[in-house]
C-alpha cells in the first residue's frame, strides 16, 4: 500500500522537479510540507498537483509571484477540486490567447526571413528605416502586441501606413 505522503525526492521523481527547486518552492509559501520527527520533509500528495500547476504555469510565463497569488486562493484544507483548477486557468486565458497571437504572427512573418538575408527589404516584415519606429516605443514593434490607448492604425501586416516601405 502506498503512502499517503511523498518524501522530497519521492515528490522530485514523479514531478520532474528538483528537490532544490522544491526546497525554494516551499521557502516561497508555493507548497507545503510537513516534518518528521527528524525534521524530514513529508509532502501530502496533493501537492504534486500544485507542483504540476506550477510548472504549467511556469511554461506559460506566469511569474512565481503571480502563481503564489493564484494559489492562495485554493483550499488549505482540503484537495483542490477540477472546478478550481479552472477557475485558475481562466485566469490565464487572455495571456495565452496572446501568447498564442504573438506565435502565429512571428511563424507567418519570420519564416521568409530567416536565411534570406532580407533581400527583399520592401517585403521584410521587421525593417525599420531610419529607425521610424522608436518614436512607438522599445521593442519589435511590427511583431509585439500593441499596448496602450494610442495604439495607431495599422495595415493587414500590423505595419503602420505611415511608415515608408523602402
Amino acid at each position: 500500500m502506498r503512502s499517503e505522503t511523498l518524501t522530497i525526492g519521492e515528490l522530485a521523481a514523479r514531478s520532474g522537479v528538483a528537490p532544490s527547486a522544491l526546497r525554494y518552492y516551499e521557502r516561497l509559501g508555493l507548497i507545503r510540507a510537513a516534518r518528521t520527527g527528524g525534521n524530514q520533509r513529508r509532502f501530502d500528495r496533493a501537492e504534486l498537483r500544485r507542483v504540476s500547476f506550477i510548472r504549467i504555469a511556469q511554461q506559460l510565463g506566469i511569474s512565481l509571484h503571480e502563481i503564489r497569488a493564484a494559489l492562495e486562493t485554493l483550499p488549505e484544507s482540503r484537495t483542490p477540486t477540477k472546478a478550481d483548477w479552472a477557475r485558475l486557468s481562466r485566469q490565464w486565458r487572455h495571456r495565452l490567447d496572446e501568447q498564442i497571437e504573438l506565435l502565429t504572427r512571428l511563424r507567418d512573418r519570420l519564416t521568409d526571413c530567416i536565411g534570406c538575408g532580407c533581400l527583399s527589404l520592401r517585403g521584410c516584415a521587421i525593417y525599420n528605416p531610419g529607425d521610424e519606429l522608436a518614436a512607438e516605443g522599445p521593442g519589435p514593434r511590427r511583431l509585439l502586441p500593441r499596448r496602450g490607448p494610442d495604439r495607431g492604425s495599422r495595415d493587414a501586416d500590423g505595419r503602420s501606413p505611415a511608415v515608408s516601405r523602402g
